[in-house]
């Protein structure tokens, strides 16, 4: 055992246990094991006294019965929990040594947890943020989501481009997690819907015909920091209510015989199957109305166990819908309530209305999902039926609203053009509509959402995004941590406002040299791993220069490989001219069927491929793309940044949460007036930031009334010209000249009708590559750049997913704070 909450670390009992563990799981001794065993044992040893905090604080909710939210998401990008929940428990340290008295290094024991794969993007971090917030601050929390066998995919890299291979990260087994089947759900799918009346007149309305699947829940623990809170994630797994059919078998109808375990398994083998078809777009919404169905049936009967009034559930039960993937919320909570529950359906509305709540996470309208009728009817018929009432009486409350304005009821109906559109589902049921920054927010009151803003302006809010400082700094950065320890005091770790007083230290020689001396071993650490995994030698004096996120055209990956093409050609031109050395680091998934994303992570392969075998400019331009980019991996990548490139088209970013960890991490902002970089920029000031390109209003303005010309800038501009004629004249890919014509079309419109150069490529060039000069300039004034990223970690303390949690519960959950004795 290690220790309950306030109780002392015992050493001793702790490297027994973990001895003990090895015997018995393994029937090795510590020298004969693996490390991947020695890593199950040792999480075991931690998970015990996980497990102590956990029930401890399950009794405490019990006792004061706290209102609870439920986080309901697609995704929960975690990352790894051994070190994570070490740091919460305030033993990384004790255990570091506790293992190496052992023999055995604890850094080494981390690389061996695979990442689980329960997400991909900043949707499904931010989640994992949230989690950890809210057990820190001592709030009653689930996150809900799907227990993905093989993730969205793990990334390989072979000949420069991606390939998708299952991310088998349960190969080995998760130490962390508990099966709870005592809380398996039957969740149903397809069938027709029986309509009886009974005595009284009232319809009962019953699926037949079905099918179904079990819903099995596992729960991860979500260590607070230092409280003895223990939360939990319960992500639900798919097993058939019939496993195998022996009759089916015994007639030869072999493929009938595993019909059930199939369903099942289908639903929970990858996160976002591919939609490009038809198949891929109904497997989707199964998960949906999986893990959604599963979850609201269990709050409300957990609630049920212990009140008596299904009408006062929202007065103990809040559910965030995080995005429009969990959409569906509505309409299953008013069918258990109708037809479990058996409330009229005005009071089932005014319990709904009460209970959920929308985050909106994007800008762009393609990501606002809409499902065919015909899928969605005969896939959900019962929650269907209830979706066309719900339209059916929003319309009523539009036409009542605007007479006699039809272009209304076009823009907000839920169910038009052949389509059901979750995020007016989502918003007209949702007693909240968040956006995300305050600059998102408010494009989507006067652009995106602007007729349900109209309409129901009390429910729109914003909450700009936040991140968990104990995660990427405390846990991933610790040279620089325990720096800003020994300056500041560590109120930090639970305060972060409180990291604003480094700002004294931001003119000091000595306080300069620290931290630049803490970044260049960063980058040394980073350097080596670069080395290991690319086997590409960077040099850690050299500017590193990072962008890494999810691969998408707005977020304009492709500008930042465009130019340091150019910055290539001038090298080859001026092979004398004045260049401090750069070290681009590239590290993206793109979505399976995304051909241009993924065409672009071949060409930023290609371009590196060139360049990093030129000896003729004596390594000063190096470019990577780290394989498989992830949570792990990332907190090296933050730790060791110089320059954070967040250079998304202005109006097209909600917020980004990867430029907030960059910041804490001590890197500059290179970037657009998009998303929580307007923020940035004011905490940290214009003069601590390098800012480019259009604004989000010009951008808006160019969408709406035209205006702008790409084949102008391409014609009259001799260095983007050259660049672009690179793409399709073998420069990068000899043996297939024409293998990039797809970007080059799309930022020219050669061979297409549709737009050219959508996300403003072109147009912010120039005004990009003079913000690039002048990180270059900066940067050779070591005492400038340190005093900038100094500012910038001392004004990183708005940017706390803690502070967002707390605007939250004030603001739309109301929830009450829990502490343990």
């Amino acid at each position: 055992m290690m220790k309950k909450q306030g109780t002392k670390f015992d050493k001793v009992a702790f490297k027994k246990e973990v001895t003990n563990n090895v015997k018995t799981l393994y029937r090795k001794t510590l020298e004969e094991a693996t490390s991947q065993q020695i890593f199950q044992a040792v999480c075991y040893a931690v998970k015990d006294t996980i497990i102590e905090n956990w029930m401890e604080t399950q009794k405490a909710y019990d006792e004061k019965d706290p209102k609870t939210v439920y986080y309901l998401s697609m995704e929960f990008l975690m990352g790894r929990a051994l070190g994570n929940s070490l740091i919460n428990l305030k033993e990384y340290k004790e255990v570091a040594q506790a293992l190496d008295e052992l023999g055995v290094n604890l850094n080494e024991i981390e690389d061996q947890e695979r990442d689980p794969a329960l997400g991909n993007g900043g949707l499904g971090r931010l989640a994992a943020c949230f989690l950890d917030s809210l057990a820190t601050l001592g709030y009653s929390a689930y996150g809900c989501g799907i227990r993905y066998r093989y993730g969205m995919f793990k990334q390989e890299i072979r000949d420069g481009y991606q390939i998708e291979v299952p991310d088998n990260w349960l190969k080995d087994g998760y130490p962390f997690e508990l099966r709870r089947s005592e809380y398996a759900k039957i969740v149903k799918f397809g069938g027709n819907v029986r309509v009886d009346v009974d005595e009284n007149g009232r319809n009962h309305f019953s699926q037949e015909n079905y099918q179904s699947v079990q819903a099995i829940p596992y729960d991860l623990p979500i260590v607070g920091y230092g409280n003895g809170i223990v939360n939990t994630l319960r992500i639900w797994d798919a097993q058939p209510v019939e496993c195998f059919s022996l009759d089916s078998f015994d007639k030869g109808d072999y493929r009938k015989a595993v019909e059930q375990d199939n369903l099942a398994r289908n639903i929970c083998e990858v996160l976002y199957p591919n939609d490009n078809h038809y198949a891929g777009k109904e497997l989707r919404l199964k998960q949906q109305y999986f893990f959604i169905s599963a979850s609201i049936q269990e709050a409300v009967e957990k609630y049920m166990r212990t009140h008596k009034d299904i009408r006062k559930l929202h007065e103990k039960v809040v559910f965030q819908l995080n995005d429009t993937h969990p959409t569906v919320t509505v309409a299953e909570l008013m069918r258990i309530l109708m037809d479990d529950y058996f409330l009229e359906w005005d009071e089932a509305w005014a319990v709904t209305t009460k209970t959920c709540a929308y985050t909106n996470h994007t800008i762009m309208s393609e990501a606002l999902e809409k499902w065919p009728i015909e899928l969605f009817s005969r896939l959900l018929p019962r929650v269907y039926q209830i979706i066309e009432e719900i339209n059916r009486r929003f319309i009523d409350r539009i036409r009542a609203q605007y007479p006699g304005n039809e272009d209304k009821v076009r823009k907000m109906a839920i169910i038009y053009d052949g389509q059901v559109k979750m995020a007016h589902l989502a918003i007209c049921a949702g007693f909240s509509v968040n956006g995300v920054a305050r600059l998102h927010t408010e494009i989507l009151k006067n652009q995106e959402l602007k007729d349900f803003y109209e309409m129901m302006p009390e429910k729109f809010n914003n909450k700009t995004n936040g991140i968990t400082q104990r995660r990427f700094l405390l846990h991933g950065d610790p040279l620089l941590a325990d720096w800003v320890t020994a300056h500041v005091g560590d109120d930090w770790i639970t305060d972060l406002p409180k990291i604003n007083k480094l700002k004294v230290y931001a003119d000091d020689n000595k306080a300069q040299q620290e931290f630049m001396n803490i970044k260049y071993q960063n980058k040394v650490r980073l350097a080596k791993y670069i080395l290991a995994n690319n086997g590409i030698e960077v040099d850690p004096r050299s500017i590193f220069d990072v962008q890494v996120k999810r691969l998408h055209e707005y977020k304009r990956q492709l500008l930042n490989i465009l130019h340091i093409m150019y910055l290539y050609n001038n090298l080859k031109e001026h092979p004398d001219m004045e260049f401090y050395p750069r070290t681009f680091i590239f590290g993206a998934k793109a979505a399976a069927g995304y051909r241009n994303a993924k065409l672009t992570i071949k060409l930023i392969n290609s371009v590196a491929n060139v360049i990093n075998n030129d000896a003729s400019i004596n390594g000063k331009i190096k470019v990577v793309f780290i394989e498989d980019y992830c949570v792990s991996n990332a907190e090296w990548i933050f730790a060791a940044a110089d320059v954070s490139e967040q250079i998304s088209t202005a109006s097209k970013e909600a917020s980004g949460t990867g430029n907030m960890k960059f910041m804490l991490n001590g890197a500059v902002t290179l970037g657009t007036m998009d998303g929580a970089n307007v923020e940035i920029v004011e905490e940290v000031g214009e003069e601590n930031a390098f800012i480019f390109g259009l604004s989000s209003q010009e951008v808006i303005n160019y969408e709406n009334y035209g205006g702008y010309n790409p084949t102008e800038i391409f014609n009259n501009d001799p260095d983007i010209r050259k660049v672009l004629m690179q793409l399709i004249n073998g420069t990068y890919c000899q043996n297939d000249p024409d293998r990039f014509r797809d970007l080059y079309n799309s930022l020219l419109n050669t061979q297409s009708t549709s737009k050219a150069d959508t996300y403003f490529i072109l147009k912010d060039f120039k005004s990009y590559a003079e913000a690039q000069r002048r990180v270059e300039l900066a940067y050779k004034d070591e005492k400038k750049w340190a005093k900038m990223a100094i500012l910038n970690i001392a004004c990183s303390g708005k940017f706390s997913s803690d502070r967002t949690i707390q605007e939250y519960v004030d603001d739309i959950w109301h929830l009450d704070k829990v502490t343990i004795k």
